[in-house]
C-alpha cells in the first residue's frame, strides 16, 4: 500500500526562533499589528510504501527522529493517509 505523510517540524517553544522574530517585526512594519509571536517551521510531504498503516507510521517516526527533525531543538507532528 502507498501512504502520504504530511509532517510539520517546529522549533520548541523554549527555543529562540530568529526567523519568526524577523517576520513578527516585518508584520508590525507593514501595519499588521494584530499579528504576533510568529514561529517558522518546515512542512514536509513524503510517500511511503508499506504493507500496513502501522508500518508506515513506524517508518515516518524513524525518518523524523533520524533525519527530518533535530529533537534537541524541534518537535514534529504528522498525519498519514492512504493513497
Amino acid at each position: 500500500m502507498k501512504f502520504l505523510a504530511e509532517i510539520n517540524v517546529m522549533p520548541l517553544k523554549e527555543i529562540l526562533d530568529p526567523q519568526g522574530k524577523a517576520v513578527t517585526g516585518g508584520m508590525k512594519n507593514l501595519g499588521l499589528t494584530e499579528i504576533s509571536n510568529v514561529r517558522i517551521g518546515k512542512h514536509i510531504t513524503l510517500e511511503i510504501t508499506a504493507e500496513t498503516e502501522a508500518i508506515a507510521r513506524e517508518k515516518v517516526e524513524e525518518a523524523c527522529k533520524k533525519l527530518l527533525a533535530n529533537l534537541i531543538m524541534e518537535s514534529y507532528t504528522f498525519e498519514l493517509q492512504a493513497l
